[in-house]
């Protein structure tokens, strides 16, 4: 173990003949002779358990001048300092002292960012990206009807023509298709049977509604030419190409008159057509105003084969004045069920 050099006047080797002064920590710039003797020197007392020798400062005195364990610090004297070490050897060492300090407060800030930026792990830590979260998106939904009335197109006792603003009643013993060759809203006899021109099957009774396609806007005018359309169709050739009944020989006028069709006026042609097969039939045409829209002219037509029982002449006026306009309290309260051959 050492001890530290107690203050004194030692030799400085630097100068013989002179001593200079340790303060316990640094030389000073006081001096005196040797000539002072032996005994106004001073020398530190030699440790009762010395360590390792030390020898005395690099450039003063001879090394046994100091006790072994003892020496001042290997600085340069006052005369020995060059132009750039300072006033004396304790500012040297102040100044030593601050710039280890600020050495050590950098290396501790350095090292607290590295820290600081690694995770747990040891690991830089990722960059937190923060997003914000997307508004929510409100989805709307359908309110129920609470309507009591029913869906007139659900009522199988009726037929709507959405298009046209109307409805038909639909007799007993006739159906809705969902589909027909005349791709237009459509009622008919329940029961088909083969056509007497062998080519497909027949209907004996069929009611279909059509929105007028000419300038045309006068109901007796439509209805005066749609009959030739609606008659060549159902018992000429229909939209196939094919003469089911073997074509109309000749054709009788039963009716031609004006009437009231779903409040509105309309004029009605109907007519008994003869055939090349079977026993012809009879064919109707209905024009009148729509009740919707710009009132652009409705053409419903009837076809009902003859010698048919259960398809008299009487039924077809029925369900002429059953047609009604679209939303007509009739609609909904059993129009049709009443109606049978």
């Amino acid at each position: 173990m050492s001890y530290a050099t107690p203050p004194g006047w030692y030799p400085d080797a630097g100068t013989p003949g002179l001593e200079r002064w340790w303060d316990g920590t640094a030389w000073t710039a006081h001096t005196r002779p040797s000539a002072a003797g032996p005994s106004a020197s001073h020398q530190p007392p030699a440790p009762a358990d010395p360590g390792p020798a030390q020898s005395g400062p690099a450039g003063f005195g001879p090394a046994e001048a100091a006790p072994a364990g003892f020496g001042p610090p290997s600085l340069p004297l006052p005369h020995q300092r060059g132009p750039h070490d300072g006033s004396g050897g304790g500012n040297r060492t102040r100044i030593l002292a601050i710039t280890l300090s600020g050495v050590l407060v950098l290396g501790t800030a350095v090292t607290g960012v590295i820290l600081l930026g690694r995770d747990d792990g040891g690991t830089p830590a990722a960059r937190t990206t923060t997003t914000s979260a997307p508004a929510p998106v409100t989805t709307p939904t359908a309110t129920p009807s609470t309507s009591d009335e029913p869906d007139p197109d659900e009522n199988p006792a009726v037929l709507v023509d959405q298009l046209n603003g109307v409805t038909v009643p639909v007799p007993e013993g006739w159906e809705k298709p969902k589909s027909s060759s005349s791709d237009v809203p459509t009622i008919r006899t329940v029961q088909s049977y083969d056509c007497p021109g062998g080519s497909s099957f027949c209907y004996h009774g069929t009611v279909t509604t059509h929105t007028a396609r000419s300038a045309e806007t006068d109901p007796k005018a439509l209805a005066e030419a749609d009959i030739t359309t609606a008659a060549d169709l159902a018992y000429e050739e229909d939209s196939l190409g094919r003469r089911n009944h073997g074509g109309i020989t000749s054709h009788k006028v039963l009716k031609a008159e004006q009437l009231s069709v779903a409040g509105r006026v309309g004029y009605l042609v109907r007519w008994q057509v003869t055939t090349g097969k079977g026993p012809g039939g009879y064919v109707q045409s209905v024009a009148f105003p729509s009740s919707v829209g710009s009132g652009t002219p409705v053409i419903v037509r009837l076809v009902f084969d003859a010698d048919v029982a259960e398809l008299p002449l009487s039924l077809m006026d029925t369900i002429t004045r059953g047609v009604r306009p679209l939303g007509d309290d009739g609609t909904s309260s059993g129009v049709g069920a009443s109606i049978s051959p």
